[in-house]
């Protein structure tokens, strides 16, 4: 008998040992799990690591994951802790209850929590790569009781009001990007120019041509009933090769003229037959317009031109009223920053000046976006796209020379007004 308890005694204790090395599988596993990189795991991957695409798989389903490993890992605790009280009652009698939960917390606090989820979290891709072919399986295994859990836990959600949705996944690996790319910078791992271009071509697609086109006030035109010799020297004279035609009024967009249609046109008309300049027909020159409405994404706005192999689009509101006009270039300016060529003698947008007492002064027409970019603010650009127009939203009216507002933790003041348009201003963090 003695023999038999002495047997069964340690078949216990070493049944209790065996749990808790599953426990700390669990819990390491979980860790791993949740704690990898799938960039990384991608790229392990792609590289034929199977245990690294298995890991893609598992994590593909978070929640049904956590469940499986959940549920593995309270079995286990829950019969350890059983086993723990039944074997230590034998030896210790009624106080055998109190020895084994403080011997079983011990325990399973170091060996089935701590440790392996140190190493997990130290090398998650590692160990998530060597666990996730026996997580793949006993998902399999709990699948049954794991789908019944989880309708009764999305009921329960339900009740008091959170809904889960499934597509937020895709929404929060862009954000984690975004976070990733703004921690490198503040840690020095990242230059802001490289941070700058990162986060612009991730906004591409949140952002539509309203917000970066130049506005019609600033367009350049070229008037078709203009004598010939007068608009050739009108179109060399611009610093741009592409230039709206317009008859009578400038929302009458006939088409676009560029400078090498021109030049080629005038070409033909002085060297054969034509008659010399004064046969120019302007219109048969220039290129059909392409209007596009405000709303278009910058990212589908991109694709559209290369597309089309244009580089140049007018851009129209919803009742067809001609908005500005935007081209690749403003787009692509937005992921590297200003593009300048021989012929840009002026830039779109001055930039901030800081005077003596420290105020900076700022052009009203500067985006609010390129300000935050350059300086480092968090002004928001929701409800306005430039400087100007963020100060009027807030301001509910169009400020005089010389009003002061304070709002976003900024001194605003207004410097200098042209009819309806704030052109200079002056700010100062609060």
């Amino acid at each position: 008998m003695d023999s038999t308890l002495d047997m069964a005694f340690w078949l216990t204790a070493a049944g209790i040992l065996g749990l808790i090395v599953l426990s700390g599988f669990f819990s390491g596993s979980e860790t791993a799990l949740t704690a990898a990189s799938r960039g990384k795991l991608k790229a392990q991957a792609d590289k034929g690591s199977k245990g690294a695409d298995a890991a893609m798989q598992v994590t593909e389903d978070n929640e049904r994951m956590i469940g499986a490993l959940l549920l593995g890992n309270n079995i286990v605790n829950i019969l350890s802790a059983s086993l723990a009280t039944a074997l230590l009652t034998r030896v210790f009698g009624h106080n055998g209850v109190a020895v084994a939960t403080l011997v079983m917390t011990v325990l399973i606090l170091i060996f089935g929590e701590v440790l392996p989820k140190t190493l997990a979290i130290t090398f998650p891709e590692a160990v998530a790569a060597r666990v996730a072919p026996v997580i793949r399986v006993l998902i399999f295994v709990f699948s049954p009781v794991i789908t019944i859990v989880r309708a009764l836990v999305r009921a329960l959600l339900f009740l008091v009001g959170v809904k889960t949705d499934p597509s937020r996944k895709m929404l929060a690996l862009q954000e984690e990007i975004v976070g990733a790319i703004a921690l490198g910078h503040s840690e020095g791992a990242m230059e802001k120019d490289a941070r700058d271009r990162l986060l612009g071509a991730l906004d591409l697609g949140q952002r539509t041509v309203d917000e970066i086109m130049r506005h019609r006030r600033q367009i350049e035109m070229i008037d078709a009933d203009l004598p010939p010799g007068d608009l050739i020297t009108k179109v060399l004279a611009s610093a741009h090769t592409r230039l709206p035609l317009y008859r009578d009024n400038e929302e009458n967009i006939l088409g676009v003229i560029h400078a090498k249609d021109l030049l080629r046109e005038v070409d033909r008309l002085l060297r054969g037959d034509g008659g010399g300049i004064e046969a120019l027909d302007i219109v048969k020159v220039a290129m059909k317009p392409y209007f596009i409405p405000d709303t278009t994404s910058l990212d589908e706005q991109m694709r559209e031109f290369l597309k089309r192999r244009t580089h140049f689009a007018m851009v129209v509101d919803e009742y067809g009223a001609l908005q500005g006009l935007i081209t690749l270039e403003d787009i692509l300016e937005e992921i590297v920053g200003d593009i300048t060529d021989e012929f840009d003698v002026v830039a779109r947008n001055s930039g901030p000046k800081m005077s003596e007492n420290g105020d900076f002064l700022i052009e009203g027409s500067m985006t609010i976006r390129d300000l935050n970019r350059a300086m480092d603010w968090n002004l928001p650009d929701t409800e306005a796209n430039t400087l100007a127009g963020l100060v009027i939203h807030e301001a509910q009216t169009i400020p005089n020379e010389g009003q002061v507002f304070q709002f976003h933790g900024f001194r605003f003041e207004v410097i200098a007004r042209q009819e309806n348009r704030l052109t200079k201003l002056k700010l100062r963090p609060i």
